[in-house]
């Protein structure tokens, strides 16, 4: 069977075809709001688990209580719930590409990117509902920052930067799995990060090894400077320029290089 040939995109069409690919997102989590749900009550469940199950004792270790625990831990688990909603994106992304939607879509006069770009823009929303969601959950618990205006948009452009570069990071092992299967299970490490790194117990208290790595990886700078920005637990704020600049950096590194990735995937593993 032969295949009709691309029809190039320019500008306007691949904003114009984005639009549309968004449409189609938000229309499949209206139709389907357990996938949602699921996404969200992951990041949920950690936060009730670890402030009204281990909270007094995880407290009194950083020389506080229960609450001191809540203020400390709310910034991992906003951080969990992009990595959540980013692992639902790696599912969507195989779902197209093993039932031949991507495959339909590459016949039509549209423009290429936009089914990658629909898939983003819906994981964006999706991202900012849960973080909207889990952060009220903090609230009526007990949570409470101190920060300005201008601190909480410093907060929004970190979990932005950092939505994006997860979001096309999953993008990118979506379309490398070879089933849905396989897409759900290898974005994993991203909810198993934040338990290595400064999001639920300080760096300091870890063995030697373990601290070297979770002083280093992507997602402890992006912890930390959520916490300094949010002024929320014991020590928060040391250092957060340092932090900020380094979890700025990680992000855009991951951002470019799974766009790249996955440009590449889609030219080259379109049609299975």
């Amino acid at each position: 069977m032969s295949t009709a040939p691309l029809v190039p995109a320019d500008r306007p069409r691949l904003f114009a075809d984005s639009t549309t690919m968004l449409r189609r997102r938000i229309r499949h989590l209206h139709r389907y709001p357990s996938l949602t749900i699921m996404l969200i009550a992951q990041p949920l469940v950690f936060l009730l688990l670890f402030v009204y199950v281990l909270g007094g004792t995880m407290g009194a270790g950083l020389g506080g209580d229960r609450d001191d625990y809540l203020a400390y831990v709310t910034p991992a688990v906003l951080l969990l719930t992009v990595a959540s909603v980013a692992m639902g994106t790696a599912i969507g992304v195989a779902t197209d590409m093993t039932e031949g939607v991507v495959a339909r879509f590459r016949t039509m006069a549209i423009a290429r990117s936009s089914v990658l770009t629909g898939h983003v823009a819906g994981a964006f929303v999706q991202t900012a509902l849960g973080l909207v969601v889990v952060l009220g959950v903090a609230l009526a618990l007990g949570f409470r920052s101190d920060a300005g205006p201008l601190a909480w948009l410093g907060v929004a452009g970190m979990l932005a930067l950092l939505t994006v570069a997860l979001t096309w990071l999953t993008v990118a092992l979506g379309l490398a799995a070879d089933s849905v299967e396989t897409a759900s299970n290898t974005p994993m490490f991203l909810m198993l990060l934040p338990f290595l790194g400064s999001g639920f117990v300080p760096v300091e208290s870890m063995p030697t090894a373990l601290r070297w790595f979770a002083a280093y990886q992507p997602f402890t700078p992006v912890i930390d400077t959520l916490r300094g920005l949010l002024g929320a637990g014991p020590g928060s704020g040391a250092g957060l320029g340092t932090d900020a600049a380094l979890a700025v950096g990680w992000c855009l590194v991951i951002t470019v290089g799974s766009l790249l990735w996955s440009r590449r995937l889609y030219e080259t593993r379109a049609a299975r």
